[in-house]
């Protein structure tokens, strides 16, 4: 049941107050409580207590459309630990806005020169949009050109997202109004799309998404002729599992040009598994849903099938790094497998087939799937690397002379994630000590190369700094720390930055494996 709470609630009227909810909820049982909040003003400690009474009668209580004043005071006296409170949300019109992207689950608007809004086609999409924030966090410590909401606004019926993206232009659209422009697009679009699969991350962060394939392709099984759903399920089970990260709805819609910066855009559907999964949904963006009907690809995309198929076709060659048509074809072929299952999921799904194009497009999705099905045996490839380091990643030649190269290295990413200058600071003492430790031992009297990774992961936010090179095998957490309280002259020469290292950081760790020294940093922020 909806309660309004107006005006002041405090000691002068509390009673009052109390007497005319008690009133309103007369026979309400166990029915939830929502005290709307839109107008109340004020509320003092007695006004706190009438909530509190009510609280423990009625177990299902929640605030909801509170304004920034009131919310501060159930905040800070706790109020908001005992039961839902929700802040009132501007509301915020997109009619006649520019439409910047478009995902799975909402689409973007320009609302005006700095800002854009992301409307999620979900009415109750307040859980969505707090999931959207904390994986899209997630995305940009671990490395991913992303823009995080600042703000939470009403949008009609609806909810969204706003986000601060200066002239931001989606690539659908330099698509469509400057075509010259397919091979730039292309470079980006795949640069960005290796550096997302790329990213390790941390487990249980991200739901994997060879789960979901296996749901859809275990709903469709018993539509295709016999023999078919099972290999296909077996294909798919084969897929080896992978803790690299998927964006699961990759196509340029996502991608956006904010001034001179590349983003990627609509992280709610952020994943883990094998390329194989985002380039299904690739080419289905491009391909697969406009196959009967080519004006689909142009009603979403905003440019023509050729296009599509041209920038589909560049950007898979990209992908794998090569212009072997068989090669090509080859994993072409497994991707369709998997798109083509999920296309006649969702049209199962989406459809009860009463219209003529419905049934032609999932009879045409059917044999294209069962003919693939006749030649493919495998759905697993390998993704060829470049011979880049990531970027989290520097390779450098273990010389003294390198240090502040290394130490530029580490603080950049630090900065980045806003680290604080005391933890900076001894988180570059200890990468001093290392590397420098490398330089002169390691490889001594020769030279050679060391790698420095810097990793960031969460809950706590925590540096991982791992230094790795292939000399002369050594522990140097072995060595006995240093009894400083002897006297200069009495202590043994050696161990002390080794030591200084281990009080600075939260964990220090040595392992020798398959020729190269490793060790390990780690700083929670």
């Amino acid at each position: 049941m909806k309660i309004d709470l107006t005006g002041r609630i405090d000691s002068n009227n509390a009673a009052d107050a109390e007497r005319d909810i008690m009133a309103q909820l007369a026979g309400a049982g166990s029915e939830p409580v929502v005290l709307n909040a839109a107008d109340l003003e004020y509320i003092s400690s007695a006004g706190l207590r009438v909530i509190l009474r009510l609280k423990k009668r009625f177990s299902d209580v929640r605030i909801v459309d509170v304004s920034s004043e009131v919310y501060e005071i159930l905040e800070m006296t706790g109020f908001t630990e005992m039961m839902p409170v929700e802040k009132a949300y501007r509301v915020v019109s997109v009619e006649g806005c520019e439409v910047v992207g478009e995902g799975f689950n909402g689409k973007v608007y320009r609302i005006d020169q700095d800002n854009v809004v992301k409307v999620y086609k979900n009415a109750d999409a307040l859980d969505a949009i707090r999931h959207e924030r904390e994986v899209a966090r997630l995305a940009l410590i671990l490395g991913v050109p992303t823009a995080i909401s600042y703000d939470v606004v009403r949008v009609g019926d609806s909810y969204g997202s706003v986000f601060e993206m200066l002239n931001a232009r989606s690539f659908a659209r330099i698509l469509a109004e400057e075509p010259e422009r397919m091979d730039w697009c292309v470079r980006e679009y795949v640069d960005l799309l290796k550096k997302v699969h790329g990213i390790e991350v941390p487990a249980g962060k991200l739901p994997s998404i060879k789960e979901e394939a296996m749901s859809f392709i275990r709903r469709i099984k018993d539509r295709l002729p016999a023999g078919c759903g099972d290999k296909l399920e077996r294909m798919a089970a084969e897929i080896p599992e992978s803790d690299h990260m998927i964006h699961g709805d990759y196509h340029t819609k996502n991608i956006v040009l904010a001034g001179d910066e590349v983003l990627l855009i609509d992280m709610d559907t952020l994943s883990v598994g094998h390329p194989i999964f985002e380039l299904a949904q690739m080419y289905n963006s491009y391909a697969g849903f406009s196959e009967y009907n080519p004006q689909v690809v142009k009603d979403f995309q905003g440019y023509d099938r050729t296009t599509a198929l041209e920038f589909w076709a560049k950007s898979l060659r990209r992908y794998l790094n090569t212009e072997d048509p068989r090669r090509i074809a080859e994993v072409e072929d497994k991707v369709r497998c998997l798109a083509y299952a999920d296309l006649i999921d969702w049209k199962s799904r989406h459809s009860d087939l009463t219209e003529e194009e419905d049934r032609e497009t999932m009879a045409l999705w059917k044999r294209e799937l069962v003919a693939l099905l006749d030649r493919v045996d495998s759905l697993c490839f390998d993704v060829p690397s470049d011979g880049e380091k990531p970027e989290n990643e520097l390779d450098i030649e273990a010389v003294t002379d390198n240090l502040p190269q290394v130490l530029a290295f580490v603080d950049e990413r630090l900065e980045a994630i806003g680290c604080a200058m005391k933890a900076q600071m001894q988180i570059d003492v200890a990468v001093e000590e290392i590397f420098v430790n490398i330089a002169s031992y390691a490889y001594h009297p020769e030279k050679g190369n060391a790698t420095v990774r810097v990793e960031v992961s969460e809950a706590p936010v925590t540096v991982t700094i791992t230094f790795i090179d292939h000399g002369i095998p050594y522990d140097p957490l072995a060595k006995a720390d240093p009894d400083i309280a002897l006297q200069a002259g009495d202590r043994e020469i050696g161990g002390l930055g080794i030591f200084m290292t281990k009080k600075l950081m939260d964990d220090v760790a040595y392992e020798y494996r398959d020729g190269q020294n490793i060790l390990t940093l780690k700083k929670n922020l």
